[in-house]
């Protein structure tokens, strides 16, 4: 066992303290919103309440789940999601898997074809413009089929198929196999590190997502949750709805926007551990092995 030097030490410490901070910088904010919602609105108004809540109380979140709107944005957002992050690996698998194949006629102008796309776009007005000639504008779907498919989840996903070894698709080629069946039962069932990272990488993504939501939707039923949310951090809700909700009221109106905001996080937090034993594998795609 190799021996430390007193500079790798300071090295590993420095490293240690650099990665605490930047973990204490993503995690105080969170504890001090999570501290917001289960405090009383007393102690909000004197701004009082920074890492642990004080009067403790539920009412902020018993008032979201006892709004319909914030339910139903939830359920639908969680649809969403779902939905998505499957259709997403799905259509991945289908851009991915093809190109792997050297005998494929025109792989190379199809990659460049493809690359060329995550440079360059039409922009924003086109893009809406697209949208109405399809009909898809107030259309649930708009939210659903434009997002479907990542270049650069492609090319990881691409580059995963190329480390598995030829060997196992020519011996089922040799077999029989067909070229769905050699996918399904071999390169599938091979990549569950890539695809949790994926599934990770596209179901935060669509979770997080409001601007298609704001620019092609009008219907408020269709609203994701986190338009629900921008919405009311940004004061977007007429003033009456917002005195009627409480939103005007000092202190509560805090504990509402602490309790919504970690209503709309959770969740989606929830989903790493059960992917962390793919996704360390998945991320480190390509790294050097001693």
């Amino acid at each position: 066992m190799k021996v430390k030097s007193s500079k790798d030490v300071v090295y590993d410490w420095v490293f240690v303290v650099i990665c605490v901070l930047i973990s204490l910088i993503c995690v105080v904010p969170m504890i001090n919103l999570l501290a917001k919602s289960l405090s009383g609105t007393d102690y909000l108004i004197r701004n009082e309440i920074y890492l642990l809540p004080k009067g403790f109380n539920l009412n902020a979140y018993t008032t979201v789940l006892k709004d319909v709107k914030y339910v139903r944005a939830f359920f639908w957002t969680v649809f969403l999601t779902v939905v998505c992050t499957v259709l997403s690996l799905t259509m991945t698998t289908l851009c991915a898997y093809p190109l792997i194949f050297e005998k494929l006629k025109g792989r190379g102008f199809i990659n460049v074809f493809i690359t060329i796309t995550m440079f360059f776009n039409a922009g924003t007005i086109p893009n809406y413009l697209l949208m109405k000639q399809l009909g898809l504008l107030n259309n649930p779907l708009v939210l659903i089929l434009p997002g479907c498919l990542s270049v650069y989840n492609m090319i990881i996903m691409r580059s995963f198929f190329y480390g598995i070894p030829d060997s196992l698709r020519e011996s089922a080629e040799i077999d029989g196999a067909t070229f769905f069946q050699i996918m399904v039962k071999i390169y599938v069932p091979l990549s569950k590190p890539v695809y949790a990272t994926l599934a990770l990488f596209y179901a935060v993504g669509r979770w997080n997502s409001y601007s298609d939501a704001l620019m092609y939707m009008k219907e408020a039923k269709f609203y994701p949750l986190q338009l629900l949310l921008y919405n009311i951090l940004n004061n977007i809700n007429q003033v009456e709805v917002a005195t009627q909700e409480g939103f005007s009221a000092p202190g509560l109106s805090e504990s509402l926007k602490a309790a919504i905001v970690m209503f709309s996080t959770i969740p989606i937090l929830l989903v790493y551990p059960w992917l962390q034993k793919y996704f360390i594998h998945g991320v480190t795609l390509g790294a050097v092995k001693e």
